[in-house]
């Protein structure tokens, strides 16, 4: 018996160990991987030869063959962008892009390209470093470039990326040219590491512009906020003052939606010869001026509206947002019916800000505001596109004018304004002066961007503007938003005791209705006005005005029209693709208005407090 029990025992205790063994967790490294290190993509930019307009770029990337599915795959696609939010049209910027090539382990593994922006990577390895160049020799906010003065970055147009990995924190190594010493951006500066900044997504980084050289830096504090400025290129500036105003506009921009989302704030600004704008970026923007921008109070002013413009977008579009503008899709256009409101009523907050910092009058208010309506009243398009067109086809027309796009389109920058004018004045009418557009700001801020952490559709904005409004609003929706019918400006402008009225001078003056270039001495048709003389007669554009009524024109058409009186006949002598051709053209009433806000009589108490209300006087 004793021998028996024992063996029992033995028994049990072998079944104990078995049973145990088949379900306890094994050692790691033993019977199963250790869990997988996380994805790193990290760029090093340099730029050893910047008189070559290159930017050498090294893209390193790390544990990132199970979340690409390189393993399953057997290759990895690396991405270009095709675009840069912020500026709607398709850039192609891989057509800039040169020597790609794929290394594992130091040694090349093969790649080819599969589309116009995807390189495709045979490997199923876990680390693999990419390398490329990218020509970078054009100025401008939205591209980049490199000569020997400095260097700047749109990060689409110089990173690539992978789909899976775009959630991936991504580090920027700079190393800068020999002779440069300064890095600018709004990106997070990685501890203890000479320039090195990190993104928390590819997203991020893509929003986050560098500018490399010598740059003259100011900072200044604004709404708590600690503001930097740098300034590349040869300008002078009075900085005490240019400092000061900036803070002024920064602080009368925050007003409007009282929050401040960022921890510091970042101005990149180019003095250049010639052209100008700017782009927005979440938390920081680059703006692009003449060197003259400072010398008069004129050019002062215009600058300072740009600043406004581009600052109040990281409310307006970095944040209030259409849900087509975040996230993004790089390799497409996104569209949306609402640029307008981010573009347009950005436009409207820019001179709205300046009145606000005490820039503008409120006499000079109004002229800018009676302008602005000119301006898309004097357009042709404004009768055939409606500023919700304009949005949506901002990527196939709204950068690439023609010779006819003034009789076609319209600008959701120039409509958009005077949209955000009129949106302001209804809801200013509707709440009894309770509320403005700057409420409807606040709760789009509030209950999309901080809330629901997304953008809004068009019904919501609708919605939300009619709650603020406190009134249906189908009239502005219907009307001066979706449809190019004319607007009733009156209907807005009487609440607060104003009335439009055209003030322009009633001649009899003929008008031919023709733009000319006047390039080597020679007057060449540049623009025909929709219904205007030249147009019904058919002067075409292109044609070389030869003579009008047998005398040589030279490159001077408007003093041969000057003085002309509404139903004269001009005979025109047109040189026409070689050919000469005879015109006969009938000149017509001026249709061109200019437009001014004057006083109703006999205002009411309530008509003037909202006027007051309307323009910010105390």
């Amino acid at each position: 018996m004793k021998k028996n029990a024992r063996l029992l025992y033995l028994l049990t205790v072998w079944t104990f160990f078995v049973a145990f063994s088949a379900t306890a967790t094994p050692p790691i490294g033993k019977d199963e991987d250790p869990p997988a290190a996380s994805p790193s993509i990290t760029y090093v930019l340099s730029m050893p030869e910047p008189q070559t307009h290159y930017f050498e770029v090294e893209m390193q990337l790390k544990n990132v063959a199970t979340a690409t599915n390189a393993k399953k795959n057997g290759y990895i696609d690396i991405k270009m962008p095709v675009w840069t939010p912020g500026s709607y049209l398709i850039r192609e910027y891989a057509k800039n892009v040169e020597a790609f090539t794929a290394m594992v382990g130091g040694k090349p593994v093969p790649s080819e390209k599969i589309r116009k922006n995807t390189w495709r990577v045979t490997t199923a390895d876990d680390n693999l470093t990419i390398r490329y160049r990218v020509y970078a020799n054009e100025l401008t906010v939205r591209t980049s470039f490199v000569d020997v003065d400095h260097g700047y970055v749109t990060p689409a147009s110089m990173f690539m990326y992978h789909d899976a990995l775009k959630g991936q924190p991504h580090r920027v190594v700079v190393q800068p040219y020999k002779a440069w010493k300064t890095v600018t951006t709004g990106l997070e500066p990685v501890s203890g590491a000479e320039y090195t900044y990190e993104a928390a997504d590819y997203d991020l980084l893509v929003d986050s512009p560098i500018e490399i050289g010598n740059q003259r830096l100011f900072t200044f504090t604004a709404a708590n906020v600690p503001h930097t400025v740098a300034m590349f290129g040869d300008v002078y500036y009075d900085e005490k003052r240019l400092s000061a105003d900036y803070k002024r506009v920064c602080e009368a921009a925050a007003t409007v939606v009282g929050e401040h989302p960022c921890k510091h704030y970042t101005f990149i600004v180019h003095h250049i010869p010639q052209g100008g704008g700017g782009l927005e970026h979440l938390n920081s923007t680059t703006l692009e001026t003449y060197r003259t921008a400072y010398s008069t109070e004129t050019n002062y002013k215009n600058f300072l509206t740009l600043v406004a413009h581009e600052y109040f977008h990281l409310w307006n579009v970095k944040r209030i947002r259409p849900v087509a503008l975040g996230p993004f899709d790089y390799e497409n256009e996104n569209y949306t019916h609402m640029l307008w409101l981010s573009e347009g009523c950005t436009s409207f907050y820019e001179d709205n800000i300046l009145r606000r910092a005490g820039f503008h009058t409120p006499e000079a208010y109004l002229t800018i505001v009676g302008n602005d309506i000119g301006t898309i009243e004097n357009q042709p398009g404004n009768r055939v596109q409606s500023a919700a067109e304009s949005s949506w086809d901002a990527w196939i027309k709204g950068y690439r004018p023609n010779e006819n796009s003034s009789n076609t389109t319209i600008s959701y920058y120039s409509k958009g304004s005077v949209l955000g004018t009129l949106l302001n004045l209804a809801i200013l009418a509707g709440s009894n002066g309770e509320r403005s557009l700057d409420d409807l700001m606040r709760f789009l801020y509030s209950e999309y961007y901080k809330k629901q952490k997304r953008g809004f559709t068009d019904e919501e904005f609708r919605r939300a503007a009619e709650q603020i409004a406190g009134r249906k609003l189908d009239d502005f929706f219907t009307t001066a938003v979706n449809s190019a019918n004319p607007i009733n400006y009156n209907a807005y402008f009487e609440p607060v005791g104003l009335k439009l009225t055209n003030v322009a001078s009633k001649t009899q003056d003929g008008f031919l209705g023709a733009s000319t270039s006047p390039a080597n001495g020679k007057a060449t048709v540049t623009s025909v006005r929709r219904g205007s003389a030249a147009y019904t007669d058919g002067l075409n554009v292109g044609d070389e005005i030869i003579s009008v009524d047998d005398i040589r024109v030279g490159d001077d058409l408007l003093r041969f029209v000057s003085g002309r009186r509404v139903g004269d006949v001009l005979k025109v002598l047109v040189n026409r693709a070689g050919l000469l051709r005879e015109v006969s053209i009938t000149l017509t009433q001026n249709p061109l208005v200019s437009y001014r806000l004057e006083p109703l009589p006999n205002q009411t108490d309530a008509q003037k407090a909202l006027y007051n209300k309307w323009l910010f006087i105390k």
